[in-house]
């Protein structure tokens, strides 16, 4: 204080907008990169010379305030700093050196030995450059006036840049600034850190905590512009929580951090294209028709002749709608329509029709558990795919009506249960096999519907698109989206139905509906559930298990055949011809790199997928068009049945389709190592004869 009454009020004004009070905050962190920044500035603070200091670094790392943290953390805490953006520093340096004919005396005289920073050195003129490089190398000076004599500044410099100076450099003592990408470690102590200090301001008695799938997420993000975005993302997510949540939450959810997406390319916004096209799509009479007046009642109808009507394949024709159309016709729209199937789904059309009874009887479903459910919920459903897949060759659904009709059945149990328990489709996106299956393949898709993060984050105040609400201007009221996440979150298909339920809401017409390259969600540093590998081995293994005989044939203990027999050797031997990928890729682990198997083995995704298309193309080719006559049991009505050197043809071009999608996939996904690459497409196309010989014997 003392200090400061040096001054009179003339001088205090021209001092006050520039005065540095303190360093806003320490390094925070504990990665290497964190402590070596520590330990210079502190040595930088402890410099007994006190040479200039040159901090560069990206935007937004807080360069300033590193400076503020050297100079009060140094022995002259106790004198001024005064702040200039370079970017706004005139060519004379008039701010800085004064003018000795208006009356004051300049900056410079009035710091005496205080801290001098200048921010943004890369952005100041040339010729001030040069002043300023004088500055830093003898700590002369002359006033801005023609007659100045030269002077000699007796504090201490600052600079920040975010480009090199060399001149600078050999005169300065150098501190580089690693962004925020590179020290991806700090990113949760960073979180918890701005979390405590904003929900302060806001209040709370007690700061939310991070889960960890937040941090997970968000240490795939770059962030091109460093600390202030993570704060600015911190700002926006808790404000969003302020107005969603009636009180302070313990824990925050994943779905108020907004970051900006990867760059998308190659993108084409069918929306924009046809406008109209958009208004007949979210039109709630179209889905309330087609989910509540035809689906659900279509789905008694099947299962009621599933249960009633003949139960060999070859008679009823429920059997051929589930097993001929079903499986072949979904195959075929994974790249055309994702999941689509979902957002029709019969399941889940009867878990929300029990779903609106109970809330009409009083009964409130709970709000989905807070933080990431896939770590426990993706291994589940792998494993329920598997036991679905086990239970349809060992007991022969495929020729089976009324355990046909039990597997439906007891899906849709899940699903109303799900519904029943918690809030929206947690059954649907967490817990249904097909649902997971659907959601793998649906990454394949050339259709995606994403939002605009700048106009969610900008515009929008009610975020009805996922929560629900009422209308809005041109948004309708709706209940939110099914899988209670934001489109404008959406890294890929996996969680999207494509029921359009935010662009029904959505007053800003920030959802598009675009056309995109295949399998555009399958890239390098994409987020994998922890169970949805497992789930692509089983995929895998269901060939091997309907294929079992020529696998595990020759097996002197096999039997003839796993309809009939002992119950035990039969689930062993498939369970044995089911675990065979699986078996395969742990043994892979043994000799490469879990990351680089598991960027294989989404590079395989499409000659998976061509593989169980063409194991199912026989019964699609073969017993589709008979549905007329094996529905009214009149064998004179019109079938149409391909010829076997068709189906097989059709086989063969399904499973090169799918090895050479593979081979630009595995490109993508191996793009590091040439070799890598060539041994991958390698063992794809041996996978993909070997697969082809597998699927020849139907």
């Amino acid at each position: 204080m003392q200090r400061i009454r040096s001054f009179d009020n003339a001088e205090l004004n021209r001092l006050a907008p520039q005065l540095v009070g303190q360093a806003r905050r320490g390094v925070v962190g504990s990665s290497r990169y964190a402590r070596a920044l520590r330990e210079t500035v502190r040595e930088a603070a402890l410099d007994p010379v006190r040479r200039p200091v040159l901090i560069t670094g990206e935007p937004g790392l807080e360069k300033d305030n590193l400076a503020a943290l050297i100079h009060f953390g140094s022995s002259d805490r106790t004198q001024l700093m005064v702040r200039f953006d370079g970017a706004l520093l005139r060519d004379d340096g008039h701010e800085l050196f004064g003018d000795v004919h208006d009356g004051g005396r300049p900056l410079l005289e009035l710091l005496e030995a205080g801290a001098l920073l200048i921010d943004k050195l890369d952005q100041v003129s040339p010729a001030l450059q040069a002043r300023l490089l004088e500055l830093a190398r003898s700590g002369s000076w002359e006033p801005s006036a023609a007659d100045g004599e030269a002077r000699h500044f007796a504090g201490r410099v600052f600079f920040t840049s975010e480009t090199a100076l060399p001149a600078f450099d050999r005169c300065c003592t150098l501190i580089r600034v690693p962004p925020l990408r590179v020290r991806r470690q700090d990113l949760g102590e960073w979180l918890r850190y701005g979390v405590r200090q904003r929900s302060r301001k806001l209040g709370w008695p007690h700061p939310p905590q991070v889960c960890e799938g937040v941090i997970k997420r968000l240490q795939g993000h770059d962030f091109p512009n460093n600390i202030r975005e993570l704060e600015t993302l911190i700002y926006r997510a808790l404000q969003q929580v302020r107005r969603q949540e009636s009180q302070w939450p313990a824990l925050l959810p994943e779905d108020v951090f907004w970051t900006s997406p990867r760059q998308q390319r190659a993108r084409f916004d069918i929306w924009r294209w046809k406008p109209q096209l958009r208004e007949w799509m979210r039109a709630p009479w179209l889905w309330n028709a087609a989910l509540f007046g035809l689906v659900s009642w279509v789905f008694v109808l099947v299962n009621l002749w599933l249960w009633l009507g003949p139960q060999e394949r070859a008679h009823n024709g429920a059997l051929t709608l589930f097993w001929a159309w079903w499986w072949p016709l979904i195959l075929l729209g994974f790249p055309l329509v994702g999941r689509l199937w979902c957002a029709f789904c019969p399941f889940m059309v009867w878990g929300e029709i029990s779903q609106r009874v109970a809330r009409s009887l009083g009964w409130q479903p709970v709000r989905w558990p807070r933080g990431s459910s896939d770590g426990w919920a993706s291994p589940l459903l792998a494993a329920g795919f598997a036991v679905i897949l086990l239970w349809e060759e060992v007991w022969n659904l495929q020729n089976s009506a009324w355990l046909s009709s039990c597997l439906l059945l007891l899906i849709t149990a899940g699903a109303v249960i799900g519904s029943l328990r918690f809030e929206k489709r947690f059954w649907c996106r967490y817990l249904c096999p097909v649902g997971g299956m659907n959601g793998l393949f649906a990454k394949l898709s050339i259709l995606e519907l994403r939002a605009q993060v700048g106009t969610c984050s900008g515009s929008c105040s009610t975020y009805a698109c996922f929560k629900g609400g009422p209308a809005d201007g041109e948004g309708l009221a709706t209940a939110g989206c099914p899988l209670g996440t934001h489109p404008a979150h959406l890294a890929d298909n996996r969680n999207c139905v494509l029921c359009l339920t935010c662009a029904q809401a959505c007053p800003h017409r920030s959802v598009q509906l675009s056309l995109r390259p295949p399998a555009a969600d399958i890239q390098r540093d994409m987020e994998v559930p922890p169970g949805e590998p497992g789930l692509l081995l089983v995929l895998a293994g269901d060939l091997c298990l309907h294929h079992w005989q020529r696998l595990l044939g020759w097996w002197s203990l096999a039997p003839a055949s796993l309809v009939d027999g002992p119950l035990l050797p039969r689930l062993a031997v498939a369970t044995a011809a089911l675990a065979v990928p699986s078996v395969l890729f742990l043994g892979g682990r043994l000799l490469f790199s879990a990351a680089g198997l598991q960027r294989t083995l989404y590079g395989l995704l499409p000659l998976i997928w061509a593989l169980l298309l063409a194991r199912h193309l026989p019964l699609g080719m073969g017993e589709a068009g008979a549905l007329l006559p094996v529905s009214l049991g009149d064998s004179t009505l019109p079938a149409w049945r391909a010829d076997s050197h068709v189906i097989g043809f059709c086989q063969s071009a399904a499973v090169a389709l799918g090895w050479l999608w593979s081979v630009v996939l595995l490109r993508r996904q191996l793009a590091n190592s040439r070799l890598a690459w060539l041994s991958a497409a390698l063992l794809a196309l041996l996978l993909a004869l070997g697969g082809r010989w597998l699927v020849a014997s139907c």
